[in-house]
């Protein structure tokens, strides 16, 4: 399990609450979740997801990223801008959704699963309407970034971000 903060902390009940929006789900045996990754999800919905993100990642055309992302079932609003680089989950990315006029930064990665050694965990990650996600930050499962919001480069958003925040820092907090 994650380590919540401590009671007294402002971001317990927000670690709580990303907590609460994962399915957690044990492992069916002594081996790591990792290891029945393929009783999880299918092999071949993998692979076709994998192509797909792949071309979207080298793609300069934007609109082409965007066409892709939806191909695989992200919820994906108009004027989304995903940099270079950008990873959406490979197993769940319609659990994905991200609100018009966003930017993603690049080499990001967006999360909706976490194998962990006995359970795995997913979650849906919602992005809000005119959000800039500075480049290489990782977005965990059950995040909710609201509209607005600004998280800076190098990031672990492992909490929930309120609309017009501004965050950064691993694992992030408010910034001046």
């Amino acid at each position: 399990m994650e380590t919540s903060c401590p009671p007294e902390s402002p971001f317990s009940t927000v670690i709580n609450r990303r907590q609460q929006r994962l399915t957690v789900t044990p492992a069916p045996d002594a081996r790591n979740s990792l290891v029945l990754w393929h009783q999880t999800v299918s092999p071949l919905k993998v692979l076709r997801n994998g192509l797909v993100i792949m071309l979207a990642r080298h793609s300069p055309s934007l609109a082409f990223k965007r066409l892709l992302y939806r191909s695989i079932g992200m919820g994906v609003g108009q004027h989304v801008s995903f940099a270079w680089q950008v990873t959406p989950d490979l197993f769940f990315p319609e659990f994905i959704h991200v609100g018009d006029n966003t930017i993603i930064g690049y080499n990001s990665t967006i999360l909706t699963h976490e194998y962990l050694t006995h359970e795995w965990r997913t979650g849906a990650v919602r992005i809000g309407q005119n959000v800039t996600i500075g480049a290489n930050c990782t977005i965990l499962p059950g995040v909710e970034i609201g509209d607005g919001a600004l998280v800076s480069a190098m990031s672990l958003v492992n909490k929930d971000v309120a609309a017009g925040a501004r965050v950064g820092g691993v694992p992030i907090r408010a910034l001046k």
